[in-house]
């Protein structure tokens, strides 16, 4: 099955000859790979450009086993930049498996050659025009960017979102939001037909590609069951609000493990790292501040999340949740969890502090959204509970509540909008 990636083919393109390194990251098995090498080659072949004019080089396939070597990898690209009248287009697959030698022209053996160095010299080559892709344990975006600095662009690609999911969904499409929320957006995964198929794939994914990638990046030995554990833990409370302090209590209470939060900080750190895990700040809408604690975290792809419970905890309005958060992300906006205080005064006359949560404060540039995720608010009073924090927020800002129900979009007399989860998927427009 294939699957246009506009988006992020639209990036690359708009990217071409500025002179930067193209960085492609994201989750393993998000089709970057596919996007680099299948689509962005298409459109340079529609654009005139020759296979002799393409350089291109998968390091994860043996054959190129030689090209790990940063000198050998650097001399084999060079070769083949033969004409400087034309443009060359430089494609390197995993990146990462290019090793780190010690320089071999000076004594010092601290000096060391990596791929950063083979990428900082090929984009000085005045007609040569540089993208790399990279996604293991050993290449993520924080490395790469820092070293980079202002000489690199990253494209962050996603597992496809439910708009892609969508347009080239084969079944009655009533089922297509089950179906996503169910199994996610992983492009092999939706290529799949059953159930069993489906399961056996993102499993797999989790044991074989996931959890190796972030223990071998950090040595971790002996500790797989706690990074199992914790995934578990995580992926049981979405939509919830946690910290360290309560994972460390919980692992104690649960598995009679004792495991400081310091640890567990530094652990879902590494699945951030990985693009696994993404953490969401709570933040304080009136007082416009940050609260160091607690926050949210989100699956980057909602059908790992319940490949990791076993299809087990299908509850749809947590699942949405994430869904809309990664969305969100996908679009481009920041995003955070709201919080705001209301004061109330009990029977008694002692005044007391309620917290009342925003789903979602949604910021790009000077664009802000406020969102609440709800299965439904056909009930006046479920109504009147979920929009209780959105009332309180003093701005003017625009407000949405977003429920299961397919609806037709209106405004109640506050000027919220009410919109179903797949028309807000399907239809970006909504927020202008």
């Amino acid at each position: 099955m294939e699957f246009d990636r506009k988006q992020y083919l639209d990036k690359l393109i708009s990217k071409m000859n500025n002179g930067r390194v193209k960085i492609i990251t994201g989750i393993r098995r998000s089709g970057k790979s596919y996007l680099l090498f299948e689509l962005f080659v298409r459109y340079l072949h529609e654009q005139g450009v020759s296979d002799g004019q393409i350089i291109s080089l998968a390091l994860d396939e043996l054959p190129n086993a030689k090209y790990r070597n940063p000198m050998e990898l650097d001399r084999y690209v060079r070769e083949k930049i033969k004409d400087k009248a034309k443009r060359y287009y430089i494609l390197i697959d995993e990146i990462q498996f290019v090793s780190e030698i010690p320089n071999p022209y000076l004594p010092d053996a601290s000096d060391k050659i990596t791929f950063i160095d083979v990428l900082l010299g090929l984009m000085k080559i005045p007609n040569a025009d540089v993208y790399v892709t990279g996604s293991s344990s050993k290449m993520l975006s924080s490395d790469v960017l820092t070293q980079f600095r202002d000489r690199g662009d990253e494209i962050r690609v996603y597992p496809l979102s439910f708009a892609e999911f969508y347009e080239s969904y084969k079944g009655d499409s009533r089922n297509a939001w089950p179906d996503y929320y169910t199994y996610g957006g992983m492009p092999a995964a939706v290529s799949l037909e059953t159930h069993e198929e489906k399961s056996r794939y993102l499993k797999n994914l989790f044991e074989r590609t996931y959890l190796r990638d972030v223990v071998e990046r950090y040595r971790i030995q002996n500790e797989t069951p706690v990074l199992d554990d914790l995934l578990n833990i995580v992926a049981s409370a979405i939509g919830s609000l946690t910290n360290p302090t309560k994972l460390s209590n919980t692992f104690l209470s649960e598995k009679q493990i004792r495991i400081n939060a310091a640890t567990i900080e530094r652990y879902l750190g590494y699945f951030q790292d990985a693009f696994l895990l993404y953490k969401s700040s709570r933040y304080d809408v009136k007082g416009k501040k940050y609260l160091r604690t607690p926050m949210k975290y989100y699956f980057t792809d909602v059908g790992l999340r319940n490949a990791r419970l076993g299809f087990r905890q299908q509850e749809e309005n947590h699942i949405m949740e994430n869904v809309l958060y990664c969305d969100m992300i996908r679009r481009g906006y920041d995003v955070d969890v709201g919080m705001i205080e209301q004061n109330l005064k009990t029977e008694e006359g002692k005044k007391i502090r309620k917290q009342l949560e925003v789903d979602f404060v949604v910021n790009r540039g000077n664009e802000r959204l406020y969102i609440q995720s709800a299965l439904t608010v056909a009930d006046p009073e479920k109504r009147q509970q979920e929009i209780a924090s959105l009332l309180r927020i003093p701005d003017s800002f625009a407000k949405i509540v977003v429920v299961r129900d397919y609806i037709k979009p209106w405004r109640d007399e506050n000027g919220i909008l009410y919109v179903g989860i797949e028309q807000f998927l399907l239809d970006e427009g909504l927020l202008r």
